[in-house]
C-alpha cells in the first residue's frame, strides 16, 4: 500500500466575530491517496471552499487555521515558512480556482502569466513549453498571446487547469471549476481535468454542489454540512446506500430520468456558524430527529466498508 499524499486531522478554520468564533470548518479529517479523486459536496456555506483554501494556507485574518496535522507528502504544511510555502504552491499542490475571470490577471497575456509562474519557481519559460501545456488542455498555441477577456469562459477555465498542472503537482485542488459554465462546457472541462490528472499522476480534490457530477467523476465522496464532514465513503457505496439524512436528501433532490415527479428541495436553512443549535447540527432540518439528536452531537464513525457517517441512526439506514 502506498502512503497518503495528503493527511488531514482535526482541521478547523475559525473566524473571530463580534458574536464569538465562527467555525467555517470544524475538526474535519481525511487522507488522500496518490491518483485518487475525492469530492467534497454540500450546500453553500458548508465549508468546502474554505477547506481547500486552508490546505493552500490562503485564509486571511481574521481567519485562523488549526490542525492536529496537515501533511503534504509527509511535510507539515502549517509548519512551512513563507518561502517554503511559495515553493510548494503549484509545484506540489496547485489550485484550480472557482472564478477563472477573477483569478487570471486581466492586464497580462496568458503567456505572460505562465512566465510569471515559472519565474516564481526559478524556471525558464519558452513558447514551446507554454504551447505544449495549452495543447494538453485542448487549446491552440496562439491563446498564449491573448488576454483573458478575449477568451470564452470554458477557455479561461482550461487555462487555469493548464497553470495548475504546469509544474506537475502531486495534488490538484479544484474549487467548483465548472460553476459558471453551461452543461456542455462543464462536461468538456471536467473531461479535460480528469485526463490531465491521469497524465501527471496527481490526486485531486473536487469541490462542488452537483451530486450527479460527483457521481460521474470522483472515486470517493465527502458530504459537508455546517463545517463538518457528515458522511464519507466510496461514491458507489454512498449513492447506493446513503447513511446520513442530509446525504439522502441531496441525492433525492436530483432530477430523475426514469420517472416524473415534483422537485423536492431540502427544507430550512443551515445553522448560523456563531449560534449553532445543541446536538446534531442537522437536527433542525432532519425529519427523523429525536431528543437524542437535539442533545448529543453524533461522531463520524464507520458504518460500512470504508464508509463513515455522523448520525445516531446510521446503522439502521
Amino acid at each position: 500500500m502506498s502512503a497518503p499524499v495528503l493527511e488531514i486531522a482535526d482541521l478547523s478554520v475559525r473566524y473571530r466575530t463580534p458574536k464569538g468564533p465562527a467555525f467555517a470548518v470544524d475538526s474535519i479529517g481525511f487522507n488522500l491517496m496518490p491518483r485518487e479523486r475525492l469530492g467534497l459536496v454540500g450546500e453553500s456555506g458548508s465549508g468546502k471552499s474554505t477547506t481547500v483554501l486552508a490546505l493552500m494556507r490562503m485564509i486571511r485574518p481574521p481567519g485562523e487555521i488549526s490542525a492536529r496535522h496537515m501533511r503534504l507528502e509527509g511535510r507539515d504544511v502549517l509548519a512551512l515558512s513563507t518561502e517554503e510555502l511559495r515553493r510548494t504552491r503549484f509545484a506540489r499542490m496547485s489550485l484550480v480556482p472557482q472564478g477563472a475571470m477573477s483569478s487570471l490577471n486581466p492586464v497580462l497575456t496568458i503567456g505572460a502569466q505562465f512566465a510569471d509562474l515559472f519565474a516564481a519557481h526559478g524556471q525558464k519559460s519558452d513558447t514551446a513549453r507554454i504551447a505544449k501545456l495549452l495543447a494538453r488542455v485542448g487549446l491552440p498555441a496562439h491563446v498564449s498571446s491573448r488576454f483573458p477577456h478575449e477568451l470564452s469562459g470554458g477557455m479561461k477555465q482550461r487555462v487555469c487547469i493548464a497553470l495548475a498542472i504546469a509544474l506537475t503537482p502531486a495534488v490538484i485542488l479544484a474549487d467548483e471549476p465548472t460553476s459558471a459554465l453551461d452543461v456542455v462546457v462543464q462536461k468538456q472541462v471536467l473531461a479535460t481535468l480528469g485526463r490531465v490528472q491521469q497524465e501527471i499522476g496527481a490526486a485531486i480534490i473536487l469541490i462542488g454542489h452537483d451530486m450527479a457530477l460527483m457521481a460521474h467523476f470522483v472515486d470517493r465522496i465527502g458530504v459537508m454540512y455546517a463545517g463538518r464532514l457528515v458522511e464519507t465513503g466510496p461514491v458507489k457505496s454512498v449513492f447506493a446506500a446513503p447513511k446520513h439524512p442530509y446525504t439522502k436528501m441531496l441525492i433525492g433532490a436530483l432530477p430523475s430520468l426514469t420517472e416524473k415527479r415534483a422537485f423536492q428541495g431540502i427544507p430550512g436553512v443551515p445553522p448560523s456558524l456563531t449560534d449553532r443549535p445543541p446536538g446534531c447540527p442537522f437536527q433542525t432540518r432532519c425529519p427523523a430527529a429525536d431528543a437524542r439528536c437535539r442533545a448529543e452531537a453524533p461522531a463520524l464513525r464507520q458504518v460500512g466498508a470504508a464508509h463513515d457517517a455522523a448520525c445516531h441512526f446510521a446503522e439502521a439506514a
